[in-house]
């Protein structure tokens, strides 16, 4: 070995450890801000994992359990069944009747409310005086709760009282039974579109995010109006349309809002409701308050969960075509 290569290699040995020392020092720094910023991240987040944990996961466990059991709430005499409640429900013709009108309720209400809620987004995102008061009159319904909707429109469509029957005598024609069969869905209907203000805030937000260079390209190709609100601003509103039909339909079919529709009657109010609106959620309030069976009435909501979960993902495979994004997803993660 030479004399060059003797001191290289003591140099080399005399400077490693001064080197990892470097980087261990070097390292320190990144680790300890990461290991705060990991703690400041799960602090942060802490009530809301929390209030999950606890108001979410624990309740649907518990409702779970329940849906193996013939718990009525009261009765410590209860025993375990296994799959018994999932068996009855499958053959309950009761049960399949109001799903089949909670799922026709859906397709008609969703649909409709959000058709309704972007004409009225396109109208007030004219630029007309006093727009901001036609927005907040157009928005005060969706911030009314759904008791007292409820209740109004019970009052207004009283077959003895309502004032809608007023109008219809006052100009020669018979009161109409609207909280009876077949009106009564109509009446649900119209509680729907009534509150979809809040469909149309969601609707003007997305149109505001429209480029207007697209339309006025559009306008300069000699695109009618309605060619390039089909064309250009369909398309780009298609990622809040979708947010708009999921979250319409899981509201739709857990609807309650016949109960408070129902005519006066019984205590539970659940005979009183028309077997129109006899929907899967007002099944399962049957089951729970007026019959006292905790364990089928939990099958039931783990079973409207499951169906929840299946058409969501039916809704984002079948429209993820139809959908543009601003910026894919996937690119994105790359």
């Amino acid at each position: 070995m030479t004399a060059a290569d003797q001191i290289s290699s003591v140099a080399g040995r005399s400077g490693a450890p001064a080197t990892a020392g470097r980087a261990r020092a070097a390292g320190r720094p990144r680790t300890s801000m990461t290991a705060r910023r990991h703690r400041a991240f799960y602090l942060f987040t802490s009530p809301w994992i929390t209030g999950f944990l606890l108001l979410t996961v624990a309740p649907m466990g518990y409702a779970l359990w329940l849906s193996f059991t013939t718990f009525d709430g009261i009765s410590p005499d209860w025993k375990y069944v296994g799959l018994g409640n999932y068996r009855e429900l499958l053959n309950d013709p009761v049960t399949w009747d109001s799903l089949g009108r909670a799922g026709l309720f859906a397709v008609t209400s969703v649909p409709l409310s959000i058709m309704a809620g972007l004409g009225l987004a396109v109208l007030v995102n004219r630029p007309l005086k006093a727009r901001g008061v036609f927005r907040t009159l157009l928005y005060l319904p969706a911030v009314v709760p759904p008791v007292g909707a409820g209740l109004a429109f019970k009052l207004l469509f009283d077959q003895n009282s309502g004032a809608s029957n007023g109008v219809l005598t006052f100009f020669g024609v018979d009161a109409v039974p609207w909280l009876a069969d077949p009106y009564a869905r109509y009446v649900l209907l119209m509680t729907v579109l009534w509150a979809a203000g809040n469909v149309m805030i969601i609707s003007l937000a997305g149109l505001q995010d429209v480029p207007r260079e697209l339309h006025e390209a559009a306008r300069i190709d000699g695109a009618s109006a309605w060619r390039t609100f089909r064309s250009i601003t369909v398309p780009l509103l298609s990622p809040v349309l979708l947010f708009q039909t999921v979250t319409g339909m899981i509201a739709s079919v857990q609807t309650i809002m016949p109960l408070l529709l129902a005519p006066l009657g019984d205590t539970s109010g659940i005979t009183t409701v028309p077997q129109s609106n006899y929907l899967y959620m007002m099944h399962v309030f049957a089951q729970y308050f007026a019959l006292g069976r905790y364990g089928y009435a939990s099958a039931l909501l783990w079973v409207l969960f499951v169906l929840i979960l299946v058409v969501t993902g039916l809704i984002f495979k079948f429209t993820s075509g139809a959908v543009f994004y601003n910026v894919d997803p996937e690119a994105k993660k790359k």
